[in-house]
């Protein structure tokens, strides 16, 4: 009979217990979205803390399945590039246009950048990448899973960030952005932004990838269904916020994308 490794239990008994209080947060804060008035003054006690509790719930999930060294020189990497381009953006435009941060967005690292934002990055990347790892699953064996991988990662977090902007730039006010010379945007956001995030999600895993990879073979485990559960549930946080304001192209795509991923995922996931 095989053994399976001791250190499987812990990571798993702490990814159920930080599972637990992003749910409440979640419920306690749609539930704000869906009662206040739409022309409330947002109040955003619990939406740093929600994503906070999303990054060590992602992070611990993770866990599961890699070193925790891997699993934090990974983070630290996403962290770091995802907030440098940020704070790059802001005074140069580029690679995400022009925009101020809001005072919402709470404090700063070396009064630049807003502390949330790295957090961000790494909800948004990390569980774009357990989607992406769960539609492609019956292809894992395949020659150029890898690379497949690394595609769909980017486009699951350019998605995610279509989805999130409207809620954390136009409705929350984390980010103000500044006209550009072309008309076309997204709900306030240039399209210029989602290029930049799918650029840099790129080079995020260009370097982040190689921790990501098991070292060592382990027990076979069933597929982890943690981060559609985390993705598909801030999209729906996401078209709940912009339909009490009546931003029905946002809840469009919010809807149509969360459908979409998680009937691929669940595929995938089941195979």
């Amino acid at each position: 009979m095989d053994k399976k490794e001791p250190v499987d239990a812990l990571p798993g008994q702490l990814s159920a217990l930080a599972t637990l209080p992003v749910a409440a947060v979640f419920l306690v804060l749609l539930f704000q979205v869906v009662t206040r008035p739409a022309d409330a003054a947002p109040t955003d006690g619990l939406l740093p803390w929600l994503f906070v509790l999303a990054a060590i719930s992602t992070l611990t999930a993770l866990a599961r399945h890699l070193q925790w060294q891997y699993v934090l020189g990974a983070a630290f990497i996403c962290a770091l590039i995802g907030g440098a381009a940020h704070a790059f953006s802001q005074s140069s435009g580029i690679p995400f246009g022009p925009f101020e941060f809001g005072p919402a967005a709470g404090l700063r690292i070396f009064d630049k950048l807003p502390w949330i934002l790295p957090v961000i990055w790494i909800v948004v990347l990390f569980n774009s990448r357990g989607v992406g790892r769960l539609i492609l699953k019956p292809w894992r064996k395949t020659r150029g899973y890898g690379f497949w991988l690394i595609g769909l990662t980017v486009g699951l977090s350019t998605l995610f960030d279509l989805g999130m902007d409207p809620y954390l730039g136009f409705l929350r006010h984390y980010w103000l952005w500044s006209p550009t010379k072309f008309p076309l945007t997204w709900v306030g956001a240039p399209l210029i932004n989602f290029l930049g995030w799918l650029v840099v999600t790129l080079l995020i895993l260009a370097f982040a990838t190689p921790l990501l990879v098991k070292k060592r073979p382990g027990p076979k485990r069933g597929s982890d269904f943690h981060p559609l559960g985390l993705w598909v549930g801030g999209l729906a946080l996401f078209a709940v916020a912009a339909g009490r304001h009546g931003l029905w192209d946002a809840v469009g795509l919010d809807g149509i994308a969360a459908l979409a991923a998680l009937v691929a995922a669940i595929r995938g996931g089941c195979w």
